[in-house]
């Protein structure tokens, strides 16, 4: 049996996806909803659970508050972010991996890669990250 528990944050963030044949190539926004969903690697602890839910509000929901929340969100090579930092120096650019555009897609698996280098210590492993770009479309990310 698998016990796993599942936490979620909203934020807000621009972006644009530079390859998009369509509309989405524009600087927009969204109202994002991550789910994040870990399983304890040793059991559940002595108070019968996999982590306290304050716990990822504390780890991963600040990593977002910090790096996604009300920021725009980048490809590497989108001219944005230069733009964005010569006009407004207190500018919030988060620039996703070398050569990732931030799709939902993208921004899920990144999501899962940096919320389980900052569970590491709590014995967790992250088995999903779902990334709700809209209330109709999301993408999943499963270990």
């Amino acid at each position: 049996m698998t016990i796993n528990c599942t936490r979620r944050f909203e934020f807000d963030a621009g972006h644009r996806v530079t390859q998009h044949e369509s509309k989405c190539r524009h600087v927009h926004g969204h109202r994002y909803t991550a789910e994040i969903t870990v399983e304890s690697i040793e059991g559940l602890d002595a108070v019968g659970r996999v982590i306290d839910f304050g716990r990822l509000k504390e780890v991963v929901g600040r990593w977002i508050d910090d790096k996604w929340d009300h920021a725009y969100i980048a490809h590497p090579e989108d001219w944005v972010p230069a733009a964005l930092l010569e006009k407004e120096a207190a500018a919030r650019v988060y620039i996703m991996p070398k050569g990732m555009e931030p799709t939902a897609e993208n921004l899920a698996a990144h999501l899962a890669e940096v919320a389980q280098s900052l569970l590491d210590e709590d014995h967790l492993r992250v088995v999903r990250v779902v990334m709700w770009e809209t209330p109709n479309c999301k993408a999943e990310w499963k270990s």
